[in-house]
């Protein structure tokens, strides 16, 4: 390796949003470049700012291949984000570059770069391009430091990963896994059907499961469009759409609504959005769809409110009626119909997974992914272990809060993301014992990690610092993982995404995990448990 490394930052499609987080994205280049130049190496940047862009991303799949072309494919290459980003811009650059790659995230809540990391990171994975990763919130840190030394002087870098152990199915009672082998039979043998309304959500490539990975699992995907959602949506009656807002009135959630559409959450782009879920609840009866995924983010964000809204209603037994077109059956009555949010295939398949085995189980089936957004002690001193900060753009079922849709509020979109704005399901997840778990792809391959946590209750001064440091339009987890530390999440996790789902005691879901861990291994899938282990004596 020479003296100097070749820098680039991926950036968002959206260049409202690439304008808005740029200031971030420079100072943690200066002082990531303070960091290299202590160790006696210069960062080139291999793209200049843009004066008309008003920012310095690569901000397309285009743009990406045209940067990549005057980079020499041997050079230390770093990848620098303190933003969300699309994958896909540089990914195709990524995959043909042979000189050590390093992905690098700020340590911050706020746009945010730990997001795009990891789902960078999920996608090299995917992809099987080697790299090396490191985060921080300084720089300056020894932690840090030791590990950029490293690789500078050997193009690695080397992460404890100590709590990540394999699935050993043998230590586990058998009605466990008795419970697990008819799950995964049962799908195998009735089949399900994944409805995808358009792939490939904000470059996410490791989103896409591709199908000679799913079908095998008795799961083949309905691939639907947006389109034909937008086309169902404004066939939505006035009244029918009015019905669902009156249902949510009355379940109590509150939405603070104003005039203007630009800037403000408005009275139409809430029966917009009400609309958008009576037809996505038509259009998977129309095709016996066992869980949807909409992509919203790429053509249907110029035509509809945000569909976050929707999703959280989907994903909630307790929600608005939907009935069929010519008003003689109740569609999905008495259940959610469960929705991938960003339409994540990965998080799809996890919660279907999640569904059966909690109705198998009698627990909860509502679950949801979330951001892996951010962490933090507690400021507060009200619990003593670290609490991660999970965030998802409102997609989360009610039931996740205390006292459910009573304790939901409604707020606009950023417009920065969101120009046609709609509201969010903004709510603080009550305390309780989780499930967690991410399905991933790597080595052309099905894996699944699970673990364990508990979602703690912090004062609302803390709960509202967090929100401050994040977004606080969206819903709030907190999170306290059992047994992985902040660098080992960070090392391990191949995703931006990170499924939960709660349980009515520490036991219970033990048993939850450790049934879906072997409904998922019945089926093929390569299990590991993260932070736990699984022993007999305990089930």
């Amino acid at each position: 390796m020479s003296n100097t490394v070749t820098l680039i930052a991926s950036g968002d499609l959206r260049e409202s949003a690439n304008r808005v987080c740029w200031q971030a994205q420079q100072d943690m280049e200066a002082a990531l470049g303070r960091a290299f130049q202590q160790h006696g190496w210069n960062i080139q940047r291999a793209h200049a700012f843009d004066e008309s862009a008003g920012h310095g991303f690569i901000s397309s799949q285009k743009q990406g291949m045209n940067v990549f072309r005057d980079i020499d494919p041997d050079a230390p290459l770093v990848v620098a984000e303190a933003v969300w980003q699309y994958s896909h811009h540089v990914l195709a650059g990524l995959m043909s570059h042979r000189g050590p790659i390093l992905t690098v995230a700020n340590w911050s809540g706020q746009w945010p770069g730990l997001v795009g990391m990891l789902n960078l990171n999920g996608s090299l994975t995917k992809a099987g391009v080697k790299y090396s990763s490191l985060w921080s919130e300084t720089f300056q840190d020894d932690w840090f430091n030791q590990r950029l030394k490293q690789w500078l002087d050997t193009g690695v870098v080397d992460h404890d990963t100590s709590h990540v152990h394999a699935l050993d199915t043998g230590q586990l009672s058998d009605d466990v896994k008795q419970l697990g082998r008819n799950i995964a039979q049962t799908l195998r043998r009735d089949k399900a059907i994944m409805g995808v309304f358009d792939e490939g959500c904000m470059g996410m490539f490791n989103a896409i499961i591709p199908d000679h990975l799913l079908n095998p699992l008795g799961v083949f995907k309905e691939r639907l469009s947006q389109s034909a959602l937008y086309h169902e949506a404004m066939q939505v009656s006035d009244a029918e759409a009015q019905a669902v807002r009156d249902w949510l009135d009355r379940a109590g959630m509150t939405f603070h609504t104003g005039p203007t559409h630009e800037t403000d959450l408005t009275d139409a782009q809430i029966l917009d959005q009400c609309r958008t879920y009576i037809a996505a609840v038509r259009i998977a009866d129309d095709f016996g769809c066992d869980c949807i995924g909409i992509q919203y983010q790429q053509g249907l964000k110029d035509l509809l409110p945000a569909s976050d809204l929707v999703e959280g209603m989907l994903n909630d037994s307790d929600r608005p009626p939907v009935n069929s077109r010519d008003g003689s059956r109740e569609l999905y009555a008495g259940a959610p119909v469960t929705h991938f949010n960003e339409v994540d295939e990965c998080a799809g398949l996890d919660g279907l997974l999640t569904q059966r085995v909690h109705a198998a189980l009698g627990q909860p089936v509502e679950n949801t992914l979330h951001d892996l957004r951010w962490s933090d002690n507690d400021q507060s001193g009200t619990v003593e272990e670290e609490v991660w900060v999970l965030e998802i753009s409102g997609a989360v079922p009610a039931s996740h809060f205390e006292g459910g849709w009573s304790a939901a509020e409604g707020f606009r979109q950023p417009p920065m993301y969101f120009p046609s704005g709609g509201s969010t399901i903004r709510g603080i997840s009550k305390p309780g014992p989780i499930v967690w778990s991410r399905v991933f792809v790597e080595d052309n391959r099905l894996k699944m990690d699970l673990g364990r946590a508990t979602v703690v209750e912090l004062p609302r001064e803390e709960t509202e610092r967090r929100w401050n440091s994040t977004t606080p339009q969206w819903p709030i987890m907190h999170a306290v993982l059992h047994g992985v530390s902040r660098n080992q999440m960070m090392a391990r996790h191949k995703a931006n995404h990170i499924q939960v789902a709660y349980a009515h005691s520490e036991a219970d879901a033990d048993r939850a995990m450790l049934a879906k861990a072997c409904a998922a291994a019945e089926l093929g899938v390569d299990v590991s448990l993260c932070g736990v282990e699984c022993h007999r004596s305990s089930q």
